[in-house]
Protein backbone atom coordinates (compact mmCIF):
# COMPACT_ATOMS: atom_id res chain seq x y z
CA UNK A 1 0.00 0.00 0.00
CA UNK A 2 2.94 2.56 0.61
CA UNK A 3 4.50 2.00 -2.24
CA UNK A 4 1.40 2.56 -4.51
CA UNK A 5 0.76 5.67 -2.47
CA UNK A 6 4.34 6.54 -3.41
CA UNK A 7 3.59 5.62 -7.39
CA UNK A 8 0.36 7.87 -6.72
CA UNK A 9 2.53 10.73 -5.93
CA UNK A 10 5.34 10.35 -8.41
CA UNK A 11 2.03 9.99 -10.94
CA UNK A 12 0.61 12.78 -9.93
CA UNK A 13 4.30 15.18 -10.31
CA UNK A 14 4.86 13.48 -13.26
CA UNK A 15 1.55 15.12 -14.67
CA UNK A 16 2.76 18.73 -13.57
CA UNK A 17 5.55 18.59 -14.65
CA UNK A 18 4.13 17.43 -17.57
CA UNK A 19 1.99 20.43 -17.47
CA UNK A 20 4.76 23.02 -16.37
CA UNK A 21 6.82 22.65 -19.24
CA UNK A 22 3.66 22.47 -21.94
CA UNK A 23 3.19 26.21 -21.33
CA UNK A 24 6.62 27.01 -23.18
CA UNK A 25 6.31 23.85 -25.43
CA UNK A 26 3.52 25.31 -26.91
CA UNK A 27 4.38 28.60 -27.12
CA UNK A 28 6.95 28.16 -29.01
CA UNK A 29 5.13 26.43 -31.62
CA UNK A 30 2.61 29.47 -31.99
CA UNK A 31 2.07 30.80 -34.43
CA UNK A 32 4.12 30.37 -36.66
CA UNK A 33 3.68 26.69 -36.89
CA UNK A 34 0.35 26.22 -35.81
CA UNK A 35 -1.90 28.62 -34.65
CA UNK A 36 -3.65 28.78 -31.23
CA UNK A 37 -7.02 27.37 -32.79
CA UNK A 38 -5.83 24.90 -34.77
CA UNK A 39 -3.45 23.31 -32.53
CA UNK A 40 -6.74 22.35 -29.97
CA UNK A 41 -8.14 20.18 -33.21
CA UNK A 42 -4.92 18.63 -33.51
CA UNK A 43 -4.79 18.15 -29.77
CA UNK A 44 -8.44 17.12 -29.30
CA UNK A 45 -8.38 14.84 -32.66
CA UNK A 46 -5.37 13.21 -31.09
CA UNK A 47 -6.48 12.45 -27.54
CA UNK A 48 -9.74 11.20 -28.82
CA UNK A 49 -8.33 8.78 -31.05
CA UNK A 50 -5.80 7.39 -28.22
CA UNK A 51 -9.06 7.41 -25.92
CA UNK A 52 -10.26 5.15 -27.98
CA UNK A 53 -7.97 3.17 -29.00
CA UNK A 54 -6.91 2.64 -25.11
CA UNK A 55 -11.07 1.76 -24.54
CA UNK A 56 -10.34 -1.45 -26.88
CA UNK A 57 -8.99 -2.87 -23.82
CA UNK A 58 -11.86 -1.78 -20.89
CA UNK A 59 -15.48 -2.98 -20.43
CA UNK A 60 -17.60 -1.05 -22.46
CA UNK A 61 -20.06 0.95 -20.68
CA UNK A 62 -23.76 2.22 -21.76
CA UNK A 63 -24.16 5.97 -20.83
CA UNK A 64 -28.07 6.53 -20.05
CA UNK A 65 -30.03 8.82 -22.29
CA UNK A 66 -30.23 11.19 -19.37
CA UNK A 67 -26.23 11.81 -19.20
CA UNK A 68 -25.84 13.07 -22.51
CA UNK A 69 -26.64 16.80 -21.91
CA UNK A 70 -23.85 16.54 -19.31
CA UNK A 71 -21.34 14.67 -21.57
CA UNK A 72 -21.79 17.94 -23.81
CA UNK A 73 -21.58 20.09 -21.35
CA UNK A 74 -18.59 19.03 -19.84
CA UNK A 75 -16.93 18.86 -23.27
CA UNK A 76 -18.12 22.12 -23.84
CA UNK A 77 -16.51 23.87 -20.47
CA UNK A 78 -13.97 21.18 -20.41
CA UNK A 79 -12.05 20.41 -23.91
CA UNK A 80 -13.46 23.02 -26.07
CA UNK A 81 -13.80 26.71 -24.04
CA UNK A 82 -11.47 25.82 -22.03
CA UNK A 83 -8.70 25.16 -24.29
CA UNK A 84 -9.54 27.43 -26.46
CA UNK A 85 -8.86 30.56 -24.01
CA UNK A 86 -5.91 28.84 -22.89
CA UNK A 87 -3.84 28.34 -26.07
CA UNK A 88 -5.12 31.15 -27.62
CA UNK A 89 -4.25 33.35 -24.24
CA UNK A 90 -0.55 31.59 -24.45
CA UNK A 91 0.42 33.00 -27.95
CA UNK A 92 -1.01 36.59 -26.54
CA UNK A 93 0.99 36.32 -23.23
CA UNK A 94 3.78 34.34 -21.62
CA UNK A 95 4.19 30.89 -20.18
CA UNK A 96 5.47 32.40 -16.79
CA UNK A 97 1.93 34.26 -16.72
CA UNK A 98 -0.17 30.97 -17.92
CA UNK A 99 1.20 29.22 -15.00
CA UNK A 100 0.82 31.74 -12.42
CA UNK A 101 -2.82 33.05 -13.25
CA UNK A 102 -3.93 28.92 -13.86
CA UNK A 103 -3.79 28.83 -10.23
CA UNK A 104 -6.26 30.69 -9.58
CA UNK A 105 -8.65 27.81 -10.52
CA UNK A 106 -8.98 26.86 -6.96
CA UNK A 107 -10.80 30.24 -6.00
CA UNK A 108 -12.84 30.50 -8.78
CA UNK A 109 -14.24 26.98 -8.26
CA UNK A 110 -14.94 27.90 -4.92
CA UNK A 111 -17.06 31.30 -6.01
CA UNK A 112 -18.74 28.54 -8.79
CA UNK A 113 -19.32 25.98 -6.06
CA UNK A 114 -20.79 28.67 -3.69
CA UNK A 115 -23.42 30.10 -6.69
CA UNK A 116 -24.25 26.54 -7.90
CA UNK A 117 -23.36 23.83 -4.96
CA UNK A 118 -24.66 26.35 -2.20
CA UNK A 119 -21.10 26.02 -0.12
CA UNK A 120 -20.54 28.04 2.24
CA UNK A 121 -17.92 30.92 1.99
CA UNK A 122 -16.21 32.44 5.54
CA UNK A 123 -14.94 35.57 5.98
CA UNK A 124 -11.19 33.68 5.24
CA UNK A 125 -12.04 32.62 2.39
CA UNK A 126 -13.45 35.92 1.29
CA UNK A 127 -10.62 37.76 1.97
CA UNK A 128 -8.55 34.66 0.24
CA UNK A 129 -10.70 35.26 -3.32
CA UNK A 130 -10.59 38.70 -2.89
CA UNK A 131 -6.21 38.67 -2.83
CA UNK A 132 -6.25 36.25 -5.53
CA UNK A 133 -8.18 38.05 -7.95
CA UNK A 134 -6.39 41.39 -6.56
CA UNK A 135 -3.16 39.40 -8.16
CA UNK A 136 -4.69 38.11 -11.59
CA UNK A 137 -5.81 41.89 -11.68
CA UNK A 138 -2.30 43.35 -11.13
CA UNK A 139 -0.51 41.08 -13.80
CA UNK A 140 -3.61 42.22 -16.59
CA UNK A 141 -3.26 46.23 -15.36
CA UNK A 142 0.16 46.61 -14.28
CA UNK A 143 2.15 44.17 -16.30
CA UNK A 144 4.00 44.70 -19.55
CA UNK A 145 1.67 45.42 -22.10
CA UNK A 146 3.69 43.41 -25.20
CA UNK A 147 7.10 41.50 -25.50
CA UNK A 148 9.36 39.52 -28.11
CA UNK A 149 6.23 36.66 -29.24
CA UNK A 150 3.81 37.98 -26.74
CA UNK A 151 1.53 41.06 -28.77
CA UNK A 152 -1.08 41.60 -26.21
CA UNK A 153 -0.32 40.22 -22.49
CA UNK A 154 -3.35 41.70 -20.91
CA UNK A 155 -5.96 40.41 -23.23
CA UNK A 156 -3.39 36.67 -23.26
CA UNK A 157 -4.32 37.06 -19.16
CA UNK A 158 -7.70 37.70 -19.05
CA UNK A 159 -8.21 34.49 -21.52
CA UNK A 160 -6.46 32.69 -19.28
CA UNK A 161 -8.85 33.80 -16.03
CA UNK A 162 -11.77 32.29 -18.71
CA UNK A 163 -9.71 29.40 -19.22
CA UNK A 164 -9.72 28.49 -15.57
CA UNK A 165 -13.80 29.84 -15.05
CA UNK A 166 -14.83 27.46 -17.59
CA UNK A 167 -12.14 24.57 -16.32
CA UNK A 168 -14.09 25.23 -12.96
CA UNK A 169 -17.59 24.71 -14.45
CA UNK A 170 -16.28 21.84 -15.66
CA UNK A 171 -14.97 19.86 -12.92
CA UNK A 172 -18.73 20.96 -10.82
CA UNK A 173 -20.58 19.28 -14.11
CA UNK A 174 -18.14 16.42 -14.29
CA UNK A 175 -18.69 15.33 -10.62
CA UNK A 176 -21.66 13.42 -10.93
CA UNK A 177 -20.80 11.17 -13.40
CA UNK A 178 -16.99 10.16 -12.06
CA UNK A 179 -18.78 7.98 -10.18
CA UNK A 180 -20.89 6.68 -12.19
CA UNK A 181 -18.53 5.89 -15.25
CA UNK A 182 -15.18 4.86 -15.97
CA UNK A 183 -12.28 7.35 -16.60
CA UNK A 184 -11.68 5.87 -20.18
CA UNK A 185 -15.61 6.32 -21.12
CA UNK A 186 -15.96 10.05 -19.82
CA UNK A 187 -12.30 10.77 -21.84
CA UNK A 188 -13.43 9.02 -24.61
CA UNK A 189 -16.50 10.52 -25.42
CA UNK A 190 -15.62 14.30 -23.98
CA UNK A 191 -12.99 14.32 -26.69
CA UNK A 192 -14.95 12.97 -29.36
CA UNK A 193 -17.25 15.67 -29.18
CA UNK A 194 -14.75 18.08 -28.73
CA UNK A 195 -13.32 17.52 -32.09
CA UNK A 196 -16.76 18.24 -33.28
CA UNK A 197 -17.07 21.35 -31.58
CA UNK A 198 -13.47 22.56 -32.21
CA UNK A 199 -13.71 21.53 -35.98
CA UNK A 200 -15.85 24.85 -36.86
CA UNK A 201 -13.57 27.37 -35.00
CA UNK A 202 -9.66 25.83 -35.64
CA UNK A 203 -10.07 24.13 -38.89
CA UNK A 204 -8.59 26.60 -41.29
CA UNK A 205 -5.56 27.09 -38.52
CA UNK A 206 -5.46 23.57 -39.15
CA UNK A 207 -5.42 23.35 -42.75
CA UNK A 208 -2.79 26.24 -43.26
CA UNK A 209 -0.25 24.20 -41.37
CA UNK A 210 2.65 22.87 -43.59
CA UNK A 211 2.86 19.32 -42.20
CA UNK A 212 4.97 18.20 -44.69
CA UNK A 213 7.19 20.54 -43.89
CA UNK A 214 7.78 20.03 -40.13
CA UNK A 215 11.37 19.48 -38.89
CA UNK A 216 11.75 17.08 -36.07
CA UNK A 217 11.69 19.33 -33.18
CA UNK A 218 8.46 20.77 -34.48
CA UNK A 219 7.25 17.41 -34.88
CA UNK A 220 8.54 16.25 -31.06
CA UNK A 221 7.00 19.59 -29.58
CA UNK A 222 3.54 18.91 -31.58
CA UNK A 223 3.88 15.36 -29.77
CA UNK A 224 4.17 16.22 -26.39
CA UNK A 225 1.15 18.62 -26.11
CA UNK A 226 -0.57 15.97 -27.36
CA UNK A 227 0.41 12.42 -26.55
CA UNK A 228 1.97 14.17 -22.97
CA UNK A 229 -0.02 16.80 -22.10
CA UNK A 230 -3.57 15.64 -23.42
CA UNK A 231 -3.21 12.39 -23.12
CA UNK A 232 -0.81 11.25 -20.96
CA UNK A 233 -1.45 13.76 -17.90
CA UNK A 234 -5.20 12.06 -17.98
CA UNK A 235 -3.90 8.31 -17.05
CA UNK A 236 -1.62 9.72 -14.56
CA UNK A 237 -3.90 11.64 -12.64
CA UNK A 238 -6.42 8.63 -13.14
CA UNK A 239 -3.90 6.36 -11.88
CA UNK A 240 -3.20 8.54 -9.01
CA UNK A 241 -6.66 8.95 -7.92
CA UNK A 242 -6.44 5.43 -7.10
CA UNK A 243 -4.51 5.71 -4.09
CA UNK A 244 -4.78 10.00 -3.39
CA UNK A 245 -8.10 11.79 -2.75
CA UNK A 246 -9.45 14.43 -5.55
CA UNK A 247 -8.12 17.78 -3.22
CA UNK A 248 -4.75 15.72 -3.04
CA UNK A 249 -4.47 15.90 -6.64
CA UNK A 250 -5.47 19.40 -6.66
CA UNK A 251 -2.70 20.86 -4.88
CA UNK A 252 -0.28 19.25 -7.43
CA UNK A 253 -1.39 22.75 -9.37
CA UNK A 254 0.90 24.66 -7.14
CA UNK A 255 3.69 23.08 -8.44
CA UNK A 256 2.85 23.89 -12.07
CA UNK A 257 3.91 27.60 -11.52
CA UNK A 258 6.79 27.08 -9.86
CA UNK A 259 8.28 24.23 -12.61
CA UNK A 260 6.87 26.19 -15.61
CA UNK A 261 8.55 29.59 -14.64
CA UNK A 262 11.91 27.48 -13.79
CA UNK A 263 11.62 25.84 -17.58
CA UNK A 264 10.96 29.10 -19.31
CA UNK A 265 14.11 31.30 -17.93
CA UNK A 266 16.32 27.62 -18.25
CA UNK A 267 14.98 27.62 -21.75
CA UNK A 268 15.12 31.33 -22.50
CA UNK A 269 11.51 31.67 -23.12
CA UNK A 270 10.70 34.03 -20.61
CA UNK A 271 11.68 36.14 -17.58
CA UNK A 272 11.34 36.89 -13.99
CA UNK A 273 10.14 40.60 -12.71
CA UNK A 274 9.11 41.70 -9.17
CA UNK A 275 5.70 42.24 -10.16
CA UNK A 276 5.46 38.89 -11.56
CA UNK A 277 6.95 37.37 -8.12
CA UNK A 278 4.15 40.09 -6.17
CA UNK A 279 1.41 38.96 -8.37
CA UNK A 280 2.03 35.38 -8.16
CA UNK A 281 2.60 35.65 -4.10
CA UNK A 282 -0.73 37.29 -4.25
CA UNK A 283 -2.23 34.58 -5.85
CA UNK A 284 -0.65 32.24 -3.86
CA UNK A 285 -1.79 33.56 -0.63
CA UNK A 286 -5.66 34.43 -2.44
CA UNK A 287 -5.74 30.34 -2.88
CA UNK A 288 -4.34 28.95 0.20
CA UNK A 289 -6.78 31.67 2.39
CA UNK A 290 -9.61 30.20 0.05
CA UNK A 291 -8.78 26.55 0.33
CA UNK A 292 -8.27 26.32 3.96
CA UNK A 293 -10.11 23.67 5.68
CA UNK A 294 -10.85 23.23 9.62
CA UNK A 295 -8.35 21.03 11.37
CA UNK A 296 -11.28 18.41 11.76
CA UNK A 297 -12.12 18.41 8.00
CA UNK A 298 -8.21 18.67 7.17
CA UNK A 299 -7.81 15.13 9.03
CA UNK A 300 -10.49 13.20 7.43
CA UNK A 301 -8.95 13.99 3.80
Amino acid sequence: MKNLRWLALLAATAASTIYGINHTIAKGLMPDVIGAYGFIVLRVTGAAALFWLVSLFFPREKVDKKDWLRFLGCAAFGMVINMLMFFKGLSLSTPINSSVVITLSPVLLLILSTIFLKEKITWIKATGIGIGLAGALLLILFGAKTQPNAPNIPLGNLLFIINAASYSVYLIMVKPLVSKYSSITLMKWFFLFAVFMNLPVGWNEFAAVDWTGLDWNQIWGLSFVVVGTTFMTYLLNVFALKELSPSTIGAFIYLQPVLATAFAVLAGADTLNSLRIGAAAMIFAGVYLSSRKKKSAAKQT
